[in-house]
């Protein structure tokens, strides 16, 4: 059953929405959503594989320490 609007995963992603006629809000809505995901993903990687994500640390600990300001 397909009612006018549209949810989840696939919303707002038809071919009859154009690219530029989002707003700004709705441009920074959508990436800080992304932004949030992406953390939750990273978060549970670490809890689950945490040889790897001390290993993480460690690397972007060594590259913190030789950065030039």
């Amino acid at each position: 059953m397909t009612t006018g609007t549209r949810t989840g995963a696939g919303a707002g992603t038809g071919a009859d929405t154009d690219p530029g006629a989002d707003t700004e809000a709705e441009r920074r809505r959508r990436r800080a959503q992304f932004l949030r995901d992406l953390a939750e993903a990273r978060e549970l990687r670490d809890r689950v594989q945490p040889r790897r994500a001390k290993a993480a640390r460690l690397r972007h600990a060594m590259r913190m320490r030789t950065f030039r300001w």
